[in-house]
């Protein structure tokens, strides 16, 4: 188990009476949570409710409008959603910029500083606190177990055959997980971790959730992979994007649903016997406001409940309006060949590096839902890049029937253009303005939303905008890469199932088990694991949920 030193420290995280606005739009409304040390915390809610700017504000990176968060008083690791390596690191080994985590030489060096003004100045309290301090924030390192630590969460993370390489030579997924792994080692007293899962592969993911379960330390954790919030979370808070409130639950994720729909159950009985009480008050002041006039008795019981009318009407509980979903409609313009995709002995390499793959060869079938696994840096984005042309093979050709059109849905967001608007980024010479606002009104970005440049926009909205280009491209062989990143599980749900009344042909690569299920796939391309100087030999299988969980989670070579 991780020691945390700073864990000893009694801690507690509070927050009074939170308000913040962006401009006209509510997000929070007199919002409170109290979270106790050691406890892990899933912040759920659906994309733009405010989990990852509740972040922020912890952060000190977006001040409140009113209210306030008492933090404890322990050092932070942050992990966001986006990660940006900065090019000064490019040249630094993988194993180094772990380790930097924990920042020991430097320490040392500032303490034995101290300790050469110290015999100068024997008398100096400011230096002597300087001296506590320095070895206090030494100690928290847990220095005697630095390299057991730093070993354990390299190989764990399965980054022992990347310790060697440059930062600058790292996929996107490798370089997300590297840096989850420095996070992790920083071996700090509160974590703040913004959809940590999204790159790893299912069995680092195992050995992240019971690290962070058994973590001495706090731990917020924004995820939409709910069996994870499962395994790691004591307490669930809800961001509710309709009410704009807060509330924090018992439990994990699944008890979170589970009250809160009988919330929601509860809430809907209470009204609904309001409303039928008001109806009935109403129809009785009705009838004595009608009455003869010499029907004091009846006149004066409809004074009388009118007032109470009034009354209930004051106490009547609004019901929690259902947040809008993303409306998809897919269908292809036009029907491809029977063999839309075809890879004919496919093998590459990128420069210095040792051969990927030797000889793949696939053919796709109209209407297949092709599905690519594999460990992280095996190679499975790459492969989608030769199919779209983004890279060139070394041997081999890429085979497209005469009709097939094709879309692609890149994990990086590398179709969008961030410094261009969001309609500038969907706009196409198959929908004027106003009907692509109409598209656009349907994936949550109406009126002036559509005139924000995609830089300033959160994970799950370039997410949507991306979803929403290559839909509207009206393609039929669509290109996934890890489509279900950022989506809540309302929203990969709704996709999954579009997806699978598409009539085109799908090749995607997902670690969502769940969205592979709902998506129907057909066949399954597996990229295994190979030796470093050794090319992988992908193999092809029939699909099903078997033997997805066998490659999973017994990490078989399945040869």
């Amino acid at each position: 188990m991780l020691k945390v030193n700073q864990g000893d420290i009694i801690s507690v995280m509070k927050a009074e009476h939170l308000v913040l606005n962006f401009g006209a739009n509510k997000i929070y409304d007199d919002c409170s949570f109290h979270f106790d040390a050691q406890d892990k915390i899933g912040i759920v809610g659906v994309n733009g409710a405010g989990k990852s700017t509740l972040i922020k504000v912890i952060l000190g990176e977006q001040k409140l409008d009113d209210g306030k968060i008492e933090l404890p008083s322990l050092r932070i690791g942050y992990l966001p959603q986006e990660i940006r390596i900065e090019s000064e690191h490019d040249d630094v080994t993988v194993w180094n910029y772990i380790a930097a985590g924990r920042p020991v030489d430097e320490l040392q060096e500032q303490l034995n500083q101290e300790y050469e003004k110290l015999a100068k100045y024997p008398e100096s309290n400011a230096i002597m606190d300087r001296i506590m301090k320095l070895q206090d924030l030494i100690d928290s390192y847990d220095v005697a177990n630095f390299d057991y630590e730093l070993l354990k969460i390299v190989e764990k993370m399965q980054l022992q055959d990347l310790v060697d390489s440059k930062m600058s030579q790292l996929s996107g997924g490798q370089k997300s997980k590297v840096a989850f792994a420095k996070v992790l080692f920083e071996n700090a007293g509160l974590l703040l971790l913004d959809e940590p899962t999204n790159h790893l592969d299912v069995e680092t993911k195992d050995f992240v959730a019971n690290y962070l379960r058994n973590y001495r330390g706090m731990v917020l954790v924004i995820s939409h992979d709910t069996g994870f919030l499962d395994v790691v979370t004591n307490k669930t808070l809800f961001v509710n994007k309709t009410t704009h409130k807060m509330k924090t639950y018992d439990g994990n994720y699944t008890t979170f649903r589970r009250r809160y729909a009988e919330e929601m159950a509860e809430q809907d009985r209470r009204v609904t016997e309001q409303e039928r009480e008001i109806k009935r008050i109403r129809e009785f002041v009705e009838r004595a406001r009608n009455a003869k006039r010499s029907n004091y008795s009846l006149i004066r019981q409809g004074h009388v409940r009118e007032k109470m009318l009034d009354k209930k009407l004051e106490e009547l509980e609004v019901r929690e309006k259902e947040y809008q979903k993303v409306a998809v409609n897919i269908s292809p313009a036009k029907q491809s060949g029977k063999t839309p995709l075809e890879l004919q002995n496919i093998s590459f390499h990128y420069d210095g590096k040792p051969q990927l793959y030797d000889k793949i060869s696939v053919q796709l079938t109209r209407g297949e839902k092709f599905l690519i696994v594999g460990e992280n840096g095996i190679g499975k984005s790459t492969l989608l890049k030769l199919i779209v042309g983004q890279l060139q093979p070394d041997e081999g050709s890429i085979i497209f029937s005469q009709n097939t059109t094709t879309a692609y849905y890149a994990q990086e967001f590398e179709i969008l253009d961030e410094n261009r608007t969001i309609l500038e980024n969907v706009r196409s010479y198959d929908f004027t303005d106003t009907d692509m606002r109409g598209i656009l009104s349907n994936f949550l970005f109406a009126g002036d939303d559509v005139n924000k440049q995609v830089k300033v926009l959160s994970p799950g909205e370039k997410a949507r905008v991306a979803l929403c280009k290559i839909l509207t491209k009206r393609a039929n062989l669509i290109i996934l890469d890890e489509p279900t990143n950022h989506f809540d599980p309302e929203t990969q749900k709704i996709i999954g199932e579009n997806f699978r009344d598409y009539d085109g042909t799908i090749i995607m690569v997902s670690h969502n088990p769940s969205f592979v299920e709902q998506v129907g796939i057909t066949r399954m391309l597996i990229i295994p694991s190979h030796e470093p100087d050794q090319p992988a030999i992908p193999i092809i299988k029939n699909y099903s949920r078997e033997l997805l969980e066998y490659y999973y989670y017994l990490n078989s070579d399945l040869v």
